[in-house]
């Protein structure tokens, strides 16, 4: 899936290019910020070949986070563990404590809708990029 097919079938608005976050993506994201109140909900939109970096939520009680995928082809890996293929309608729950990356696949745009489990003493750890090297060879 190329960016302008997922622009088109996205059924949320795609937002704007995520640029405060963009230190911690490999390529071009967007966020579309769905639900600031009671749950945290953002669209996430990624070109072919954007990932972010590995990290981890954090969380004393409860946290973590569910990625809903709405459009395109990308991986979820957690460390450790190899990459899993994401599709449109896939569901990950990412416990809190895990370290782990997601994004589009090398060839494919990719979006899902990221959404923050509440908890108590909740924070986010950003850590490395995702191997360049390892990547690739996920095609």
């Amino acid at each position: 899936m190329d960016w302008n097919e997922l622009k088109a079938a996205s059924i949320f608005p795609v937002g704007e290019p995520n640029n405060a976050y963009a230190r911690y993506f490999d390529g071009q994201s967007w966020l579309n910020m769905l639900s600031l109140k009671q749950v945290s909900i953002g669209n996430v939109s990624f070109e072919p070949g954007c990932r972010n970096h590995w990290h981890i939520h954090h969380a004393k009680k409860g946290g973590g986070q569910i990625l809903l995928v709405t459009a395109g082809r990308g991986y979820y890996q957690e460390w450790g563990k190899p990459a899993r293929e994401l599709h449109p309608g896939d569901v990950v729950n990412i416990p809190p404590e895990v370290k782990h990356w997601h994004g589009a696949a090398p060839d494919s745009a990719f979006q899902h809708l990221a959404i923050e489990v509440p908890g108590e003493e909740t924070s986010n750890e950003w850590c490395e990029a995702v191997d360049p090297a390892g990547y690739a060879a996920l095609v």
